[in-house]
């Protein structure tokens, strides 16, 4: 690989389940931010929000994403909302490949309603939530260079599958293919 691939989008979206495959078939290593925030954190990004809030978390993602993204290409998951700070889509942009994994709203809500691990999503009503981040994401999410189109039935090997021939259709560049 010459450079990172960057997988963006909701939580739910499939970003570390997807990105571990397809680091798995380029023969590349494959880094989850949210564990290495965890990691230099000592502390899950639950515990970070409700003790430190949600600016000082966004803060310690961009640390953590500059640091990865100085080291050799690997395919890399980004928390839901990485992408947002113009900061770390800059980053991303000069160093990677950023790819949306575009998901509907009803997979996503499938994926996430009994996870009790989003700190964003404790609400009243998490499922507006969800829509309402959805919504006010979009927009962003839809800057990436390679915005993939996540089908809700389609099993993780299928979604690496498609996700690698498109990237190789549209940006072999990233892959070493002149």
């Amino acid at each position: 690989m010459d450079r990172h691939i960057v997988l963006i989008g909701m939580m739910g979206a499939g970003k570390t389940a997807v990105g571990g495959e397809l680091a798995r078939r380029l023969g590349a290593r494959f880094i989850d931010s949210d564990n290495e925030i965890e990691s230099a954190a000592a502390m899950t990004i639950a515990e970070i929000f409700a003790r430190d809030g949600e600016e000082f978390f966004r803060m310690r993602e961009s640390e953590v994403l500059r640091r990865l993204l100085a080291a050799p290409p690997s395919v890399i998951s980004t928390g839901g909302g990485a992408w947002l700070r113009g900061e770390n889509r800059d980053l991303i942009r000069r160093n990677g490949l950023s790819v949306w994994l575009n998901v509907e709203l009803e997979t996503l809500w499938n994926r996430v309603r009994m996870r009790s691990t989003r700190p964003l999503l404790k609400t009243a009503d998490p499922k507006g939530t969800l829509t309402q981040m959805l919504e006010s994401r979009r927009p962003h999410y839809s800057t990436a260079e390679l915005v993939f189109d996540v089908r809700g039935g389609d099993s993780i090997d299928q979604t690496a599958s498609r996700l690698l021939t498109q990237i190789r259709a549209t940006h072999p560049e990233c892959l070493g293919v002149k």
